[in-house]
């Protein structure tokens, strides 16, 4: 639901890990229309900046949450939190700016 809200530009692919969460890719395909794409297994360096936002997720949420518990206000809020944080990867511009400025 949350990806379907994203502009379109920012919705063509995504790539992912060998982890079960996407053992349903094929559905995800078909409802999102995004390409998904996997890395090689036991390469997670592939996925860098991935790797690092899942680092700062943990941060909030521990390793085996389970998110059924976690009301959508408080993913929400941590959602801006990490949305509002300037990243080196980014030249030190949060992720909001950044998207502001690429569909710009």
């Amino acid at each position: 639901k949350e990806l379907k809200k994203m502009p379109t530009e920012l919705r063509l692919s995504i790539t992912y890990d060998q982890g079960k969460e996407m053992s349903n890719h094929k559905l995800f395909t078909k409802d999102t229309q995004m390409k998904v794409y996997f890395c090689h297994p036991g390469s997670p360096w592939e996925r860098g900046t991935c790797e690092n936002t899942n680092m700062l997720i943990r941060d909030f949420f521990p390793k085996k949450t389970d998110f059924n518990d976690i009301s959508r206000k408080e993913l929400k809020r941590v959602q801006k939190l990490l949305n509002e944080r300037p990243r080196k990867t980014l030249g030190w511009k949060t992720p909001a700016e950044k998207i502001k400025e690429v569909l710009r």
